[in-house]
């Protein structure tokens, strides 16, 4: 009798965990299997990064520590047309100059084996490495093969690679060996003092983009930056696109959705969300009808938001201040008479008609006070 009771109670007790697991298997799993890239150059999903990035001018094209000697600046008189075409070029630059690093999958490191020739173990203390240094290859599908000490015939790894291409093709400021700021404790002291350009430019230029390398610093600063809040520092930088795209790619936007709440963008939390639907169609959210921005994230905070309660009450504090700034241009279109007091109704302008009598009165006196100008002494 015992033991039936306790067959009885394991039997609900696993019934239980299994119906938690699915519970569970609904929510967006993150898994480093994913090619991000076909994602990240879809059209829309770059125009919904552009609009994260918000672009600052000022910012754009601020002095940046590359080294190099600052311009002096040009003044110039320019007519009306001239001014506009002038301003269609910055566009064109500073879209130029906030173009995303792309976001690729991390490249394997596993070398293909060729050979092995034991008869040739112990002849040599130290590895041969054959480069094809043919003009017109690529440095990625250049050849480059290794014999080791053993006798084995391989192929080179990442790190025999891009030594091999930096010797033989060097590429302006690349290194042949990782900085030492790329490792702590140095990179943990860049990123206290908010170097987060600065770290993420030298690594754009120091690695591949596939290189583990590359994403392994790169998380680190998004990872550091999500922590601390500090997105500002990022934004109106080409890096900022990468960074939102990240945080959506595993799942953890909540941080950075509040911080564009609370700063009053609500298109840009529509469209951070947005792009979360097109990486999680799935969700509960995306299948709702599209609506406006704010009853989307509404939508988003009520059926796949990890805090709701922090997010609904940021919602809530928002439709106050917008509540109360209407409040306020409402008593100021009031205080100077823009509107009418009773329906809140523009009042229509008033047309003034000058009569033939007070036209004359005012050419008189045009035509005196003339008189007296050209009287007065020179």
């Amino acid at each position: 009798m015992m033991r039936s009771r306790i067959n009885t109670v394991l039997r609900h007790f696993y019934k239980q965990s299994t119906w938690n697991y699915r519970l569970c298997s609904t929510v967006p799993q993150t898994t480093d299997d994913r090619d991000p890239a076909p994602l990240f150059f879809d059209q829309h999903v770059q125009e919904l990064l552009f609009t994260l990035t918000r672009i600052n001018y000022e910012k754009i094209f601020s002095a940046h520590k590359d080294g190099k000697p600052l311009k002096n600046p040009i003044f110039k008189f320019m007519t009306d047309k001239e001014l506009e075409e002038a301003r269609s070029e910055i566009i064109v630059k500073a879209k130029n100059r906030i173009q995303m690093p792309p976001v690729v999958k991390m490249r394997s490191d596993k070398c293909k084996i060729l050979s092995k020739d034991p008869a040739l173990q112990g002849n040599e203390t130290s590895n041969f490495i054959f480069t094809d240094i043919s003009f017109g290859n690529n440095n990625r599908t250049r050849l480059i093969v290794v014999r080791d000490t053993n006798g084995t015939l391989r192929h080179a790894n990442n790190n025999e690679r891009h030594r091999m291409n930096q010797i033989y093709f060097p590429i302006e400021g690349r290194e042949i060996h990782t900085p030492e700021m790329f490792n702590n404790p140095y990179l943990s002291d860049l990123l206290d003092r908010k170097e987060f350009e600065f770290i993420l430019d030298r690594a754009c230029l120091q690695f591949e983009l596939d290189d583990p390398n590359y994403h392994r610093v790169t998380k680190e600063v998004y990872s550091y930056i999500n922590k601390f809040k500090n997105f500002d520092a990022l934004r109106s930088t080409r890096h900022f696109g990468p960074l939102a795209f990240y945080l959506v790619w595993n799942n953890d936007i909540h941080t950075l959705l509040m911080d564009i709440i609370t700063s009053g963008n609500i298109e840009e939390a529509a469209a951070l969300i947005h792009l979360y639907h097109l990486v999680y169609p799935e969700t509960k959210s995306a299948k709702e009808p599209l609506e406006s921005d704010i009853e989307l994230i509404k939508t988003y905070a009520r059926l796949d938001s990890s805090n709701r309660y922090e997010l609904t009450c940021a919602i809530k504090e928002y439709e106050k201040l917008q509540k109360e700034k209407e409040e306020i241009d409402m008593g100021i279109k009031k205080a100077h008479g823009l509107i009418n007091n009773e329906n809140g109704n523009q009042k229509p302008k008033t047309n003034f008609f000058l009569t033939p009598a007070f036209l004359r009165y005012i050419h008189k006196n045009n035509a005196v006070n003339s008189r007296a100008r050209l009287q007065q002494p020179l």
